[in-house]
């Protein structure tokens, strides 16, 4: 299934190669482009594309109030985030206004390919640097739900309690070898826990499993 991108970008050089990096494939097509927050909003309710894919300085308004005014008008859109500032106050109001990813340009293409395939089957992805942020100024963002011992062990049985440690310094945004280190295990063991908490908890990376962490009240 093809997933249609509305490209919300001001600088043309910044357009002409996001446009050129999903040409020549059917998994993902820039249907329609828009160099501003007003004009993104009237090619949405026109083109009804599957995923916008919005900067956040624009020209006119900014990419969070777009968004804003397309999720008005239609809560089940869908907005990926693409911006080369990591402000805090950026990221949280554009959560707050409902974008379903935070990603910044020095992304590599695999994974920006990835974060809109996955955003279109209705995930949340955040760019790793994003989540720290998250943890320390949640602020309702991602609504925290506390969990009894008693019901962590009944809806994650599977994960032991040293995953359940190395999944808190996931969270923590820490590295597999400061992970290592912090439990004094190798990090080839890091690793390994790291991968099988992604595959417990049903998940793609360790930035979704952090953000699950957080929105379950694992951690």
């Amino acid at each position: 299934m093809t997933v249609n991108v509305l490209l919300v970008e001001d600088q043309k050089l910044i357009r002409v190669g996001l446009v050129s990096l999903f040409e020549g494939q059917d998994e993902i097509v820039v249907s329609s482009e828009a160099q501003s927050g007003k004009e993104a909003i009237e090619k949405y309710k026109s083109d009804r594309p599957d995923v916008v894919l919005m900067d956040i300085g624009l020209p006119d308004i900014s990419g969070i109030e777009a968004a804003k005014k397309i999720l008005e008008y239609d809560r089940k859109a869908k907005i990926v985030i693409l911006t080369a500032h990591l402000s805090e106050k950026e990221v949280l109001d554009a959560l707050h206004a409902g974008a379903c990813a935070y990603a910044l340009k020095d992304i590599c293409t695999d994974t920006l390919k990835m974060v809109i395939k996955t955003v279109n089957e209705g995930a949340m992805w955040l760019d790793p640097q994003v989540v720290p942020i998250l943890r320390e100024k949640n602020c309702g963002v991602i609504p925290p739900r506390q969990m009894s011992r008693a019901m962590f062990k009944e809806q994650h049985a599977n994960l032991t309690q040293r995953e359940y440690e190395v999944l808190k310094l996931v969270v923590d945004g820490l590295s597999n070898s400061e992970i290592a280190d912090a439990l004094t295990i190798s990090e080839h063991t890091a690793k390994a826990h790291v991968c099988n908490i992604i595959q417990k908890l049903v998940v793609d990376d360790r930035t979704q499993a952090a953000v699950k962490a957080l929105k379950e009240g694992l951690v």
